[in-house]
């Protein structure tokens, strides 16, 4: 679809609408706003823009519409599946200046929110009130909760507690011809007819701009233990998960990483971890309101464990050795990213079939040659598979990644799982996603697409072409 270009009227009309402060142009804003944490992507805007009100994103969207100008909306630029880059150009519409929170309601335990605000400085707030805002993406320190809703981010505590869109009460959004619509609010039941909010959850800003947020608290948990498993085997350490479960405990998290991602992470933060040398860890979290509650069901995980092959049990009581092993588990992403070129894909399957995805993935990047390393959630199924190129000469790393990429998503799919868990489709998953959805479903995802957004300015080019 041909889009018009951003000319100096329409450049006027802007600074007029938003402040002229806050219109960029220049090349080394462009060259930053059309990047986020996608591997090796640039698509530099045009122009971008920072709102600081819902009636500015009104009057930015009205005007995109009447000119056809493709509009990109961006939080905090952390995504991994290119859902923020401005691939037609026009408008990057950040919203990074809409960073108030606007209210912290602990009789109905609820936070009023703007797109812009943190995650972990809402976590931080709300903490402060007794209370507890469970969805931590690894970028927790820099995603914005507008990107969150947009990409139904997760994190290694949506095992127990789930992910954004179970605290997603009702938004404030605008249409992409302008119109402001609100939906949900502060109350816990709603079948007021069809469910707008949890359509606009996880719509990759396709549909529509979230402009405020009402989500969900939770009680703060008073207790936690972290336990940390190392095992001599790839298929002990997965086949494990199920097992924790099934013995009645449901942890707050269990993340899995085998030995080369522990061993990059090491190297990332310059620390050494305990059985260094295990094919795999599982580092597990329970939690809860009571102490000994707690401590009984970091009993039976450990026992889990060790009836299952671990090679030890270490349990971490005190905070700081609870965040040691925190902070070497989010390390692990980034860590990756400095070994090599790679390409990291968001897979996710029933948990009971963890084990034969990576088995399966070891299999089938052995097969095309390609290193690979696994981490991720594995509580909930969710592992993420990180291709590194290495030592591979270019011709044969193009040859390669593809076909591999194919054939690990047509495995996941094949486990009953899908080709995202927490990532979302994006640009870098669009020519994957006809291996995880019927024809009919995709025609309903561009019907859906075409009702709200009949001109496909609104992040044009990602999920659907």
């Amino acid at each position: 679809m041909p889009y018009a270009p951003v000319t100096p009227p329409i450049l006027a009309e802007l600074r007029e609408l938003c402040g002229s402060d806050q219109v960029l142009i220049d090349d080394e804003a462009r060259a930053r706003y059309g990047e986020d944490e996608t591997e090796d992507l640039s698509y530099p805007p045009e122009v971008i823009l920072r709102p600081g009100n819902v009636g500015e994103v009104a009057g930015i969207l009205k005007l995109a519409q009447r000119e056809r100008i493709p509009v990109t909306p961006r939080g905090g630029g952390t995504g991994l599946s290119g859902g923020a880059l401005p691939v037609h150009g026009g408008i990057l519409l950040s919203v990074e200046r809409m960073n108030r929170i606007l209210e912290i309601d602990r009789l109905n335990a609820v936070a009023v929110v703007e797109p812009g605000v943190v995650c972990e400085t809402l976590q931080d707030c709300v903490e402060e009130a007794g209370l507890y805002y469970p969805p931590d993406p690894a970028s927790r320190g820099s995603s914005q909760i507008g990107g969150n809703i947009a990409e139904c981010a997760a994190g290694p505590h949506a095992v127990k507690y789930g992910s954004t869109k179970d605290y997603v009460l009702g938004l404030e959004a605008v249409l992409p011809g302008g119109e402001i619509i609100r939906t949900g609010g502060k109350i816990r039941k709603d079948v007021t007819g069809y469910n707008l909010t949890q359509l606009l959850v996880g719509s990759e800003g396709t549909l529509a701009v979230v402009t405020q947020a009402t989500l969900r608290l939770l009680p703060l948990p008073r207790s936690r233990l972290t336990l940390l498993a190392p095992f001599a085997s790839l298929e002990q350490a997965t086949a494990c998960v199920s097992e924790i479960f099934q013995a009645g405990v449901v942890p707050s998290a269990c993340e899995f990483m085998e030995r080369d991602a522990v061993a990059a992470a090491e190297a990332h933060i310059g620390v050494s971890f305990p059985h260094r040398e295990a094919a795999a860890h599982l580092l597990i979290e329970v939690d809860g309101m009571e102490d000994g509650s707690v401590a009984r069901e970091a009993e039976i995980v450990g026992k889990v464990c060790l009836a299952r092959g671990a090679l030890d049990v270490l349990l971490a009581e005190a905070p700081a050795k609870q965040a040691e092993l925190w902070r070497l588990r989010r390390s692990v992403g980034e860590a990756v990213k400095k070994i090599s070129v790679y390409k990291e894909e968001d897979t996710v399957v029933p948990r009971a079939a963890l084990a034969p995805l990576v088995a399966g993935v070891k299999a089938i990047c052995a097969r095309h040659g390609i290193a690979s390393i696994c981490y991720g959630h594995a509580g909930d199924g969710n592992v993420h598979v990180n291709i590194l190129k290495g030592e591979m000469d270019e011709a044969r790393w193009r040859d390669h990644l593809s076909d591999a990429i194919r054939e690990i998503f047509e495995l996941t799919v094949s486990l009953g799982g899908r080709i995202s868990g927490e990532h979302g489709i994006g640009l870098t998953q669009k020519p994957y996603l006809s291996l995880a959805l019927s024809d009919t479903e995709m025609r309903l995802l561009r019907d859906l697409k075409r009702v709200f957004d009949p001109h496909h300015i609104l992040n044009p080019g990602k999920i659907l072409d």
